[in-house]
């Protein structure tokens, strides 16, 4: 029996055991920008298929993504999909034709590109032939330096976004603005409780603030905001304390 601490030690477990077989296993992620009709993922997973044939990979799934490259993570639901089921499924490495199909908001790249290493999923971008691990599963010493360019990228890219608030915010002041919640904009518990109905049946359940964020796909913040609103839990802890 093998025992495993974490979620990443399972899925590196996974990983030994499926390196034994000879055919790579992948799966193909495709994005274009447009939710329209007007663009198209069949060239890039026409173009990955025939790459995954030439070097003997066994194609599990295609996953294809109509949506801004420039959404945040959780706001990708096929791109989430797509690394789960290679986490869950014994899945080698994800194909994509080049490395913007992944992201273009460079802070979100970089966290999936970290995960990936993390637990030591390989990602292929055709455009750019680069590999995050190589054959003999060494990283690839190209990828470090892809990483270390998306965090200096992210990092500018958060620097911008906040020199650009605070002259903003300056500005808004200096013409008379006030900052702060506008009245009647704190939301009651009747509204919170209808909009997060999906935590509050979680935490009534007995779930963990940490894992009811994960399966409703919400902050931690926001579900301990709803449980301190709603006194959720607070009634079952003091009859514990009572017994």
């Amino acid at each position: 029996m093998i025992f495993c601490h974490t979620y990443i030690d399972y899925i590196l477990y996974l990983r030994q055991t499926s390196n034994n077989n000879s055919m790579k296993r992948a799966v193909i992620y495709a994005r274009v920008s447009s939710t329209t009709d007007r663009q198209s993922t069949d060239r890039q997973v026409i173009d990955l298929k025939e790459y995954a044939k030439r070097n003997d990979l066994d194609m599990v799934k295609v996953f294809q993504e109509h949506i801004s490259g420039a959404k945040k993570n959780n706001e990708r639901p096929v791109l989430r999909e797509c690394i789960e089921f290679a986490e869950e499924n014994e899945i080698d490495i994800i194909l994509c034709s080049e490395l913007s199909r992944l992201g273009r908001n460079c802070d979100e790249v970089l966290k999936n590109v970290l995960h990936c290493k993390e637990v030591r999923l390989n990602l292929f971008f055709q455009k750019e032939n680069l590999f995050l691990f190589q054959e003999d599963g060494t990283e690839n010493p190209y990828s470090n330096i892809m990483i270390a360019v998306l965090g200096t990228a992210a990092q500018l890219e958060r620097d911008n976004i906040k020199f650009r608030l605070n002259s903003g915010r300056a500005k808004y002041i200096a013409e008379g603005g006030k900052l702060g919640r506008s009245k009647g904009s704190v939301k009651s518990a009747e509204q919170l409780a209808s909009e997060y109905a999906n935590v509050v049946k979680e935490l009534k359940r007995g779930t963990s603030i940490r894992r009811t964020a994960k399966l409703c796909d919400v902050n931690s913040s926001t579900v301990q905001k709803v449980k301190k609103v709603l006194g959720i839990g607070h009634c079952k802890s003091s009859q514990a304390g009572d017994n």
